[in-house]
């Protein structure tokens, strides 16, 4: 972080952490946040031109912080095993993996949950194989855990009446002899006058309508260049409040059916998350610094 930091021309001050993820969190904002270029999803961002050398750097500086590499379960028991939603591609990598976790043994887990939202897919994410018919977010999530584990119709759905808005909700239950009980969830926003569901909302939606014991251990997929942002969120909404313990993954791109997006991993892309990083650790930090000072 300190080399990046100098590449952008400053010097990363001697402070404690909340000091230091404050300046990180402006700092990033001038220089690596390419998504605030109207308000965009990470998949419709004009990037800019990078020279070979900083190209990388930020590189080697992405793999040092663990955005990169695919990364194997460290436990092969679980309680739980939560996909994350995301762009249409993701939902059928993300859950595609999970799914190859479970059949081959890689992991026992009690249940499977997909997180998602009623975010509207792109013409884009609709033209992916198998997403034809699918509307939203959640529905991109259904065909990925339909597909991968072998599902046919859900044995119970529950939501709310004001399905496709941002206050909306909908949970679709699966279950299969063999294998364990899987849930979509499309969760609310907590902040539904101002925003669409994100990855906080989902996480505490889930837990709202889950048996959570403190001696649960969780393990979170998603693509290795969110971990470390979703990670710190998960520690936050899930560890902090439960007392659960956490382990976050990336899905191998090299043994996914779905090829990754060109440009996904470009730079910029990189350099977005690595402030996404920053910005979740800050509100970790605010939420241990005010649970100690209550």
């Amino acid at each position: 972080m300190r080399a990046l930091v100098q590449e952008y021309g400053g010097t990363l001050p001697a402070a404690e952490v909340g000091e230091l993820l404050a300046w990180l969190d402006a700092f990033s904002e001038l220089h690596w946040d390419f998504r605030k270029q109207g308000n965009v999803e990470r998949d419709q961002v004009t990037a800019p031109t990078f020279d070979p050398r900083r190209t990388a750097l930020v590189r080697e500086v992405a793999t040092a912080l663990r955005l990169v590499e695919a990364a194997d379960p460290p436990r092969a028991n679980y309680d739980h095993l939560l996909v994350l939603g995301g762009l249409g591609r993701a939902c059928l990598q993300r859950t595609e993996y999970a799914a190859r976790l479970v059949r081959d043994g890689v992991v026992t887990v009690g249940q499977v949950a997909a997180l998602g939202s009623f975010r509207p897919l792109t013409e884009a994410e609709t033209a992916l194989p198998g997403l034809a018919d699918s509307r939203f977010e959640m529905d991109a999530m259904d065909v990925g855990v339909r597909a991968a584990f072998g599902l046919a119709e859900p044995a119970l759905c529950e939501s709310s009446d004001d399905l496709g808005t941002h206050r909306s909700w909908q949970v679709r239950t699966y279950r299969a002899e063999d294998q364990p009980d899987v849930h979509v969830f499309a969760a609310p926003s907590s902040e539904p006058e101002q925003r669409r569901a994100n990855t906080p909302d989902t996480y505490e939606f889930w837990a709202q309508r889950s048996s959570l014991r403190s001696t649960d251990r969780i393990l979170v997929v998603t693509s290795p260049i969110y971990v470390p942002f979703q990670h710190s969120d998960a520690i936050r909404m899930l560890a902090a409040r439960h007392g659960c313990g956490i382990d976050t993954i990336g899905f191998d791109p090299a043994r996914a059916t779905v090829p990754l997006a060109p440009g996904a991993t470009n730079p910029d892309r990189y350099l977005q998350e690595i402030r996404s990083g920053i910005l979740s650790m800050q509100r970790l930090h605010r939420a241990l610094a005010g649970s100690l000072a209550g």
